[in-house]
């Protein structure tokens, strides 16, 4: 049986989005959708000794109020270097910072694509080839795109070939059955509960961070770490 998911990008997201990639056998980047401010698509998480910190992506906003994820423009060139300041700052003192950062610093120190679609498919390449994750990634752009929301997932992953649809559970409050059962495709929840804890820097543990920061303090484990709770 052929899994597949379908979901937004995100700007270097928490460890179980890489866990969902890994756990499926296609993966599809869906950013035909509209832009939403204030969420995960252009910022994330770094703990530092001050507490949670955003690093958030400057995106060109006004006047575009219903733009796609994939039409979104990054304003600037400066925020790269300045994530890449933070991140050093706040993990510099991680087990593995310095062997991490050998290929993490220059996705930082390249220039910046100018699309966000395009920025976030380089890091999430970048950290899945560094967790051993070899599920393909896919973009929704080079397929049919119907116009119902749930009409359209289900048609995406029959194109793919897949049989069943892996979803996060947020998509319970939308997501349509019949769709899928027309086309054979039966609907997998993803469990997000059940991570084990590692050793982080800076107060309490923080489940929901960047997985830089487990990569950061987990070093050639982080791979391991984040299939713990599947393979056990």
């Amino acid at each position: 049986m052929r899994k597949v998911a379908i979901v937004q990008s995100n700007y270097i997201p928490w460890k179980g989005y890489f866990d969902l990639i890994d756990s499926v056998d296609a993966f599809m980047l869906f950013d035909a959708v509209q832009y939403t401010r204030r969420d995960w698509r252009n910022r994330n998480l770094i703990k530092t000794p001050q507490g949670l910190t955003w690093l958030t992506v400057p995106v060109e906003v006004k006047g575009k109020y219903h733009q796609a994820i994939n039409e979104t423009r990054i304003a600037g060139t400066d925020w790269a270097q300045n994530h890449w300041r933070s991140i050093e700052g706040a993990y510099r003192r991680a087990p593995f910072f310095a062997t991490e950062a050998e290929w993490l610093a220059p996705l930082f120190a390249a220039p910046p694509e100018e699309l966000l679609s395009a920025m976030n498919e380089r890091f999430l390449r970048a950290i899945c080839a560094r967790l051993g994750i070899t599920t393909p990634i896919l973009r929704c752009e080079e397929y049919e795109l119907l116009d119902d929301r749930s009409a359209r997932l289900a048609h995406l992953c029959a194109q793919t070939g897949g049989d069943i649809y892996v979803s996060g559970p947020a998509a319970r409050d939308y997501l349509q059955d019949a769709p899928f059962a027309e086309r054979g495709i039966a609907v997998e929840w993803f469990d997000y509960a059940g991570y084990p804890q590692y050793s982080q820097l800076w107060g309490g543990y923080e489940h929901g961070v960047t997985v830089l920061d487990m990569i950061f303090n987990c070093g050639p484990d982080a791979g391991q770490v984040l299939r713990a709770r599947r393979t056990a």
